[in-house]
């Protein structure tokens, strides 16, 4: 690699002007999305910085979602641009259960399960209660960016659902009410903060203990029975929820 000179304007510090030139070249498809970056050594030696300088740059451009660094693992590309801050206007309760449209599912894992003790409490249903499982990443469209991590319990006979065309794309209970008329008539909803766990985190492709927003949602039907408990968890940075509430 031959050096590089910056196009530092005055009063710019050094490491935001590495981090928008690193920034623009990502943007160009200098390094393709799940790919590395060059290691620190050449880029220091190509830009003629610090490593100081350098590690400033990368966490700006880890903050704004463009690249993941694991410890002993190369640094990746994991987007291009920089993830949209999603804004939703709840006009409904329910508004509030779904994702925006330019999110999809990817399904990692699909089973029947039974709750020992420990499920059973976070869902706040019976030990041994049968449930079927869907552990899935949720994806912004045109971005490698993985946005949350999902558990999705449904009752078994609701497990036909994921071969329809639509599953990923579409909210689990919505498919449930289509398919199998079962409305959803209370919803709980609730919002606590915890660290990943090692499954979690590698899912995920963030360090062990990341902080991250989890959301459990309730969905009851008319007899007020459970027929679909969903866990998200969302790593910080990777998502925002925006609420505006007018008399």
């Amino acid at each position: 690699m031959h050096e590089r000179l910056l196009n530092q304007e005055p009063g710019i510090p050094l490491h935001q002007a590495l981090a928008a030139t690193l920034e623009e070249q990502i943007r160009e498809g200098a390094w393709a999305v799940g790919s590395p970056i060059p290691p620190e050594v050449a880029l220091c030696k190509l830009y003629s910085i610090s490593r100081h300088t350098l590690r400033h740059a990368l966490s700006t451009l880890e903050d704004g979602g463009l690249i993941v660094r694991r410890q002993g693992a190369p640094t990746r590309v994991i987007s291009r641009q920089r993830p949209r801050k999603f804004t939703q206007s709840f006009n409904s309760p329910a508004d509030i259960l779904r994702y925006p449209k330019e999110t999809y599912r990817v399904n990692e894992v699909e089973e029947y399960v039974e709750c020992d003790s420990a499920l059973a409490s976070l869902l706040k249903v019976p030990v041994g209660s049968s449930w079927y499982h869907i552990g899935a990443v949720r994806k912004q469209q045109g971005s490698d960016l993985t946005i949350a991590w999902s558990d999705i319990y449904i009752l078994p006979k609701f497990a036909e659902l994921t071969s329809e065309p639509d599953h990923t794309h579409s909210m689990v209970y919505e498919q449930i009410e289509r398919r199998f008329d079962v409305h959803i008539d209370r919803a709980e909803v609730d919002v606590y903060a915890c660290g990943a766990s090692p499954e979690m985190a590698k899912a995920l492709d963030i360090p062990e203990g990341t902080p991250c927003l989890a959301i459990i949602r309730h969905y009851f039907d008319a007899n007020g029975s459970p027929f679909e408990i969903s866990v998200a968890y969302h790593p910080e940075k990777r998502f925002v929820y925006s609420m505006e509430f007018r008399g």
